[in-house]
């Protein structure tokens, strides 16, 4: 049997991984997008562990083979498929223990060639962790700040596209990191590791040492921000301040939280949390402009008499190595690429 650490798996071209574990297990936290084959059903897995505490370890493995065992024609076709398409198969369980050790046996014995992940999931969990701990002391941040609306997530993304590295931390959390910040994601969030996992693909994968990334507070949506990368994103560094005009910000807003078909109700929802913060006269004046259409009146009074004020304190505290206006956006976007360049090069 083939096995294999987790830095040389990781380091592989064209390599798809295989985790066995349970859709549970996997739904938690998985390696780079793996596909989950599962040796067992989420329960029957509560089932062989019980088995193995209360009678012991032949016990259980009894009762592994009668729920793997239907299985394993499924397992070797989808697993033969891959290999198809791949030139590497990983396949891993939580410790690279008897389920993931049982498959790559399998699979080996039909021909298949794959190795198996020393240590499982755990020992790249552990890699993950070590990573971000040390990462930022080689990696340097281009943190780029700006009020609401002001065009932070459009320019990583247009960045995305040119094949400059960054990390789009509200993306990766499915959450704006505000009270209305769900609106804009259509997938459940992620838990706490599959968000350090995602961060450390993106830092681990990137073409440079130099990362754009948004200005965030620790806490994104339902996730929060590892200590080492929040530290490095509040940090003296790179510090890019995006600006833009109240017109277009407004716009912006208007485009990516107002959907007349589908999310007035939520919104509405939204608002009325902020009874207590703002007052009740205030806030059924905002529902009123939303009931009667005024989307850009409203979003407009909700940034100048609550957004502007609130997060004015946090751009105005941090000096900054370059200011850039969104209005005009290709400008803007060869402005991002040419201090990347520059920094790149040391001529920041």
């Amino acid at each position: 049997m083939k096995t294999i650490k987790i830095k040389d798996a990781l380091n592989l071209k064209k390599v798809i991984f295989i985790d066995v574990r349970t859709e549970a297990e996997y739904n938690e936290d998985s390696i780079l997008n793996a596909v989950n084959i599962p040796l067992f059903k989420n329960e029957e897995r509560e089932d062989v562990g019980t088995l193995y505490k209360n009678h012991g370890k032949d016990e259980a493995i009894k009762k592994g083979f009668d729920y793997a065992s239907y299985k394993l024609k499924d397992i070797y076709l989808q697993s033969n498929e891959l290999s198809n398409k791949y030139d590497h198969i990983v396949v891993y369980c939580a410790r690279g223990g008897m389920r993931s050790g049982s498959v790559v046996n399998l699979l080996a014995s039909l021909g298949v060639e794959v190795y198996q992940l020393e240590g499982g999931y755990k020992a790249y969990r552990n890699f993950v962790l070590d990573y971000l701990n040390s990462i930022m002391d080689t990696k340097k941040f281009i943190v780029v700040h700006g009020l609401t609306g002001a065009g932070k997530t459009d320019l990583l993304y247009m960045l995305e596209d040119k094949g400059i590295d960054n990390i789009d931390l509200e993306g990766l959390a499915k959450n704006s990191g505000s009270t209305f910040g769900f609106i804009t994601h259509d997938k459940k969030p992620p838990s706490q590791k599959k968000f350090e996992t995602k961060i450390f693909e993106d830092l681990y994968f990137s073409k440079s040492d130099y990362i754009f990334i948004e200005s965030e507070s620790k806490r994104v949506g339902h996730v929060s921000v590892p200590n080492e990368i929040y530290e490095a994103i509040i940090r003296d560094g790179y510090h890019v301040l995006l600006e833009c005009s109240l017109e277009n910000r407004v716009k912006r807003l208007c485009r990516d939280y107002i959907d007349e078909k589908d999310n007035l109700d939520i919104l509405k929802d939204c608002i009325n949390k902020f009874r207590k913060r703002l007052g009740n006269e205030r806030i059924d004046r905002y529902i009123l402009l939303l009931e009667e259409g005024k989307y850009e009146d409203l979003v407009e009074k909700y940034l100048v008499e609550y957004y502007d004020p609130l997060y004015m304190h946090s751009v105005e505290k941090y000096t900054y190595n370059t200011e850039i206006n969104f209005d005009d956006m290709n400008i803007a976007l060869e402005e991002a690429m040419v201090f990347h360049k520059a920094a790149v090069e040391g001529a920041i």
